[in-house]
C-alpha cells in the first residue's frame, strides 16, 4: 500500500490539506454566511469571497480526562421540586440580567468571534453544493467534443507509466525460451545418453564419458544463463485510446417579465434569481447555452448584458415569451440532441384570457420537449389568474414542471435550492 502526502501550499503557507479540512469542519457555518451573503450583497458582488464568523464556543477542542468512575451518590440541599430526569430552564434574559440588557461595567473579559476568509471559488463550491439540473440524459452523440480513455490492449511502444510487467515478463520468458530451444534439447539428448551409459557395466571409458557430457551440459547452461534475463523486445504497455461518449448537452431559457406591474423591487429579486441561475449553469457544466428571452407585450430574445440591465417596460401578455421559446426550440435545439430546460419569473399578473393561452402553449408546444420546467412567483398578495393555469399543468405533468413562490429576497436563495436540488 503507498500513501500520497499532499504538501501544496496555498496563500500564506498554509496546507492546501487542512484548509479543506477546516472547511468540512465549519461547513455549517460557512452555508449560513453564504445564504446571507446572497440575500445582501447587491447583484455585482454576489458570487464573491467574504468573510465567515465562527462562535467563540464552536471552535473549542474536545479534551480527554479522567471522571471519577463507579456509582456515586449526591445531596443536593433545598431540592423540592424537581425529580431524576427533569430539565432545569434556563433563566430568562441570559441569566442575571445580562443579553446586552444590562449596565456597563469597568471588570471582565472575553474573546471575539473567530472569523476568516474564503474566496470566491470556496464561496461558490458552497453556494452550489448538492446542486443539478434534473433529469439529464445522454443525447446522440452527435458533433461530440468530450471523450473518456479505454483500454485497447498492449502495445511495444509507450510511456514508462504505462509499462505492463506482468506482460513484460511473460514476453520475456516466451523470448528465453524460445531462443535457447536447441540448447535445451540437447541438453535433453545428453542427459538421456548419460543415463544410458550408467545403466552399463561401470568402467574407466564410461565414466570419463559421462564426465564430458556432463560438462558439454554446463556449458549449454551457462549460455542460457548469458542470454538477457530482458530486452527492449519484451516490454508490453497497457494502449489506451480516447473514444467518443455521448455528450450532455443542455440549454437553459431565462424567461423574465419586465412589464409595467413588475416594480423595481420585484425585479431585483428577479434579476437575482436569474444570476444565481446563470452562475450556477456556467460553473457546473461545461456544454452549456442559455437563452435569455424578456417579455412585455411583445417578446424579444437578448443578449446577457440586455437582461440584466435594460430598462425597457411596457404591458403583459406571457404567451408572446412561451412562444417565441417553443419557436426558437424547434429552430435552433432538437430534442434528440439536447436536455432543454425553462425557467419563468413573472409577479403573476396577465392580460385577461391570455393566462388559458399560456397553458395550452405549455402543453402542446414546450412541455412535451423539456426536461423541466421552472415557474417562480414573484409576490406578496394572493396568487392570481397565471397561477391557478399553471396549477393544472402541474397536476398533469408532475415532477417535470415546478411552481415556486418568492416574497422577499431573503427567499431567492432557499427557493432556488429547492428548485434545482439532487435527487436521490
Amino acid at each position: 500500500m503507498s500513501y500520497i502526502i499532499d504538501r501544496r501550499l496555498n496563500a500564506k503557507k498554509k496546507s492546501t490539506v487542512n484548509r479543506q479540512r477546516f472547511l468540512r469542519r465549519y461547513k455549517k457555518h460557512i452555508k449560513r454566511a453564504v445564504e446571507e451573503a446572497v440575500n445582501s450583497r447587491s447583484i455585482r458582488d454576489i458570487d464573491q469571497g467574504g468573510e465567515v464568523s465562527i462562535p467563540n464556543k464552536d471552535i473549542s477542542e474536545p479534551v480527554f480526562h479522567h471522571g471519577n468512575g463507579g456509582i456515586r451518590q449526591r445531596v443536593f440541599p433545598g431540592n423540592k421540586e424537581f425529580v431524576v430526569g427533569d430539565e432545569i430552564k434556563r433563566p430568562e434574559g441570559g441569566g442575571g440580567g445580562g443579553s446586552g440588557q444590562g449596565q456597563a461595567s469597568n471588570q471582565g473579559e472575553g474573546e471575539d468571534d473567530f472569523t476568516f476568509q474564503i474566496n470566491q471559488e470556496e464561496f461558490l463550491d458552497f453556494m452550489f453544493e448538492d446542486l443539478e439540473l434534473p433529469n439529464m440524459i445522454k443525447k446522440q452523440l452527435r458533433d461530440a467534443t468530450s471523450f473518456e480513455v479505454r483500454r485497447a490492449g498492449f502495445t511495444s511502444v509507450g510511456s514508462p507509466d504505462k509499462l505492463n510487467v506482468v506482460r513484460s515478463l511473460r514476453a520475456a520468458n516466451a523470448r528465453r525460451i524460445a531462443l535457447s530451444g536447441k540448447e535445451r534439447r540437447k541438453i535433453r539428448e545428453l542427459k538421456a545418453e548419460i543415463k544410458t551409459l550408467e545403466g552399463l557395466l561401470p568402467n574407466q571409458e564410461a565414466v570419463l564419458q559421462i564426465a564430458a557430457l556432463n560438462e558439454e551440459i554446463k556449458a549449454l547452461n551457462r549460455r542460457i544463463k548469458r542470454m538477457p534475463f530482458i530486452d527492449e523486445f519484451d516490454l508490453k504497455y497497457n494502449n489506451l485510446i480516447r473514444t467518443p461518449v455521448p455528450s450532455s448537452k443542455a440549454v437553459m431559457f431565462c424567461v423574465m417579465d419586465v412589464s409595467g406591474s413588475m416594480t423595481q423591487s420585484i425585479k431585483d429579486i428577479a434579476k437575482r434569481f436569474f444570476i444565481l441561475l446563470y452562475l450556477f449553469l456556467t460553473r457546473s457544466y461545461k456544454k452549456i447555452e442559455v437563452v435569455f428571452v424578456r417579455h412585455h407585450t411583445h417578446a424579444k430574445e437578448v443578449d446577457e448584458e440586455e437582461f440584466f440591465y435594460s430598462r425597457e417596460t411596457g404591458g403583459t401578455i406571457v404567451s408572446s415569451a412561451l412562444n417565441l421559446s417553443a419557436d426558437i426550440i424547434h429552430e435552433r435545439y432538437p430534442p434528440g440532441d439536447w436536455n432543454i430546460y425553462v425557467a419563468q419569473a413573472s409577479d403573476g399578473d396577465n392580460w385577461d384570457g391570455d393566462s388559458h393561452v399560456c397553458r395550452e402553449i405549455l402543453e402542446q408546444r414546450i412541455l412535451p420537449l423539456v426536461q423541466y420546467f421552472a415557474y417562480v412567483e414573484i409576490t406578496t398578495g394572493p396568487h392570481q389568474n397565471l397561477w391557478l393555469e399553471y396549477e393544472q399543468i402541474r397536476e398533469k405533468f408532475g415532477e417535470t414542471f415546478a411552481m415556486q413562490t418568492i416574497v422577499e429576497p431573503s427567499d431567492i436563495y432557499p427557493v432556488f435550492r429547492k428548485l434545482f436540488e439532487k435527487k436521490e
